[in-house]
């Protein structure tokens, strides 16, 4: 008796349906993602218990550059100690991040110029405007105008050399606010002005929705310690960091916070 054949069945799988899937979730991630911005240096934050979030929108954050870890340099703690600064603007094109770094710098540098008559800073239309697409950056005002005349490649080469004397806003022991400021001040001061300044509704230009925007920055940068946010590495020693502490309070920013990382399970309490 012969064999029955059992007709045999393809096994070719349509993928169609999974792929369409596959690119709309894709897209869903990317779309709803909110990517790191680039930092001229990497800062491993100590950890702690606190599980409050900072905010991604109407934020400064000052940098704290960490002594070299590569083991490169012959003098690691050279790298260590250098200030950097970020404007973050509100969520939507309101009030956006190029407008408020436009609005911090313009404010700063008239300040500066108060200050030093004798050597200003003269900054172009464009220079303004290229200052307004920067996340991050941390020079003197004296070589300010320098940064901003680089290209986006040397920009980065430049502001990540932590050796180099030109990098990093400089800042000192000053208690005097109504002295001469060193420059890690002057951005402050203009933090202060701009957000008392929007607060009270005198910038020239702004819609009632951009006012309630600018209220709730100030709300976030004078109240609630949740507009001005430090970042330093786990290992640079509190001396450093006390001084921008210092340095924040004598311009009457008496309220902001410490990023750090959320502390794991089996980490030690100190």
């Amino acid at each position: 008796m012969g064999k029955v054949k059992i007709k045999r069945k393809s096994t070719l799988i349509d993928m169609t349906a999974m792929s369409d899937v596959t690119v709309l979730l894709l897209t869903f991630f990317m779309l709803t993602s909110t990517f790191l911005q680039k930092e001229p240096t990497i800062v491993y934050t100590p950890s702690s218990v606190s599980e409050e979030k900072v905010p991604t929108y109407d934020l400064v954050t000052v940098l704290v550059s960490s002594a070299d870890k590569s083991g490169k340099l012959e003098d690691p703690s050279a790298a260590e100690g250098k200030l950097f600064i970020s404007f973050t603007g509100g969520e939507d094109s309101t009030l956006s991040s190029e407008k408020v770094r436009i609005m911090m710098l313009q404010e700063a540098v008239s300040i500066y110029n108060d200050q030093h008559k004798n050597n200003p800073v003269e900054l172009t239309t464009g220079e303004v405007a290229e200052f307004g697409k920067i996340n991050m950056f941390g020079c003197p005002f004296s070589e300010l105008k320098y940064m901003l005349g680089l290209s986006i490649a040397d920009r980065d080469k430049f502001l990540g050399n932590m050796t180099d004397p030109r990098v990093g806003i400089p800042i000192d022991g000053n208690k005097n606010r109504d002295g001469r400021l060193n420059d890690f001040q002057v951005w402050l001061k203009a933090i202060y002005n701009v957000a008392q300044r929007i607060n009270n509704e005198q910038c020239a230009g702004l819609t009632p929705e951009e006012a309630r925007q600018v209220q709730n920055l100030y709300a976030s940068l004078m109240r609630q310690g949740k507009g001005i946010a430090v970042k330093a590495d786990k290992d640079t020693p509190f001396t450093v960091v006390e001084q921008v502490f210092d340095n924040l309070q004598t311009m009457k920013l008496n309220k902001f916070s410490l990023m750090t990382a959320l502390k794991s399970e089996d980490e030690p309490t100190q």
